[in-house]
């Protein structure tokens, strides 16, 4: 019989009926063949149940954890203070001559296994909100759209041999074709406006958005009870727009780290998206011009398919304990 590689576990029972097989006198290297696995695990079963008076079954340890507590607690606090802080950053935050700072991976691990956590945690609280819940919510968030094909890899089905015949390759645009961003937000109600970004968006940009665009639309269609949603992007973040939303006393949704998955306008861009697939643009300006017509022409059905998919979207993220789902 062939042994097995690696270390093969082996259950309370198994152990045991190991230690009667050898109780008559078989050799160790019998067992061995017999149970498939090596002549030193079987060694080290009859050793323990010397040792321990009995057959146990150990768990393994695993590896020692390389941080404290206290120091996790350290992380996760130099983070909540500036989310924008690096793992460099943190690094040089929390060590100190008592205990030496961890390693750059160890803070991403410890900050996105809280990030998991609270995704969790977020869609516990919210698993049972249904539309009335959802009602008075807006929607928000930027993307971009390339005038010429697409950011992701495009298959193309070919004869075996004919890599380089015309027919067969994609064609391309000198310095990529160019791209249009845009910031959108829809609500239960009403598709809202879609803007269009030129140059960098930052804190100033993005003010400029939701004082000019964003508050006149929401005020119009939703009254003057509302909560907006947003990412946890710097830009959004910042000291800057956060003293904005207090100043318009907006209400802000609470919304988990690294959560694209939980927000329904990522569908929405896939929409337009599709909308748009075999449309082509000579320029920027004709792309957005493209753009604004499709978004426009979403009809309100398809926001409630992806209202309705809202619990389904929690229950998803509770399945996979805070790691990304196909949403």
């Amino acid at each position: 019989m062939v042994r097995p590689f690696g270390k093969k576990t082996f259950t309370v029972d198994v152990r045991k009926s190991i230690v009667r097989g050898h109780e008559p006198g078989a050799h160790p290297k019998i067992l061995a063949t017999q149970f498939g696995c090596s002549s030193s695990q079987i060694y080290r079963i009859l050793k323990n149940n010397r040792d321990d008076d009995g057959v146990v079954h150990r768990q393994s340890p695993g590896r020692t954890r390389t941080t404290s507590r206290a120091m996790d607690r350290n992380i996760l606090r130099a983070c909540r203070e500036d989310p924008r802080r690096t793992s460099t950053d943190i690094h040089v935050s929390v060590t100190s001559p008592n205990e030496p700072g961890p390693s750059r991976r160890t803070i991403r691990r410890r900050l996105q296994s809280k990030n998991r956590k609270a995704r969790v945690e977020w869609a516990k609280q919210h698993l049972s909100w249904g539309p009335r819940e959802w009602a008075n919510h807006i929607w928000s968030n930027e993307s971009k759209f390339n005038l010429f094909g697409t950011d992701g890899i495009q298959w193309i089905r070919r004869p075996i041999g004919s890599r380089y015949v015309p027919q067969y390759q994609c064609p391309t645009v000198k310095h990529g074709g160019g791209s249009v961003m845009v910031w959108g937000c829809f609500s239960n109600t009403s598709m809202g406006p879609l803007k269009r970004i030129v140059g960098t968006m930052d804190r100033y940009v993005y003010e400029d958005i939701l004082e000019k665009t964003m508050r006149p639309w929401a005020r119009a269609n939703s009254g003057r009870s509302w909560v907006f949603q947003q990412d946890n992007g710097p830009k959004h973040t910042s000291g800057h727009v956060a003293n904005w939303f207090r100043r318009r006393r907006v209400d802000l949704l609470e919304w988990p780290s690294q959560s694209p998955d939980l927000n329904p306008i990522e569908h929405m861009w896939e929409e337009l998206e599709r909308r748009l697939k075999e449309v082509r643009a000579s320029n920027a300006n004709q792309k957005f011009a493209q753009l604004e017509a499709a978004w426009k022409s979403i009809p309100m059905t398809v926001v409630q398919t992806l209202l309705n998919s809202m619990p389904r979207r929690f229950q998803a993220v509770i399945d996979a304990k805070g790691y990304p789902t196909k949403y």
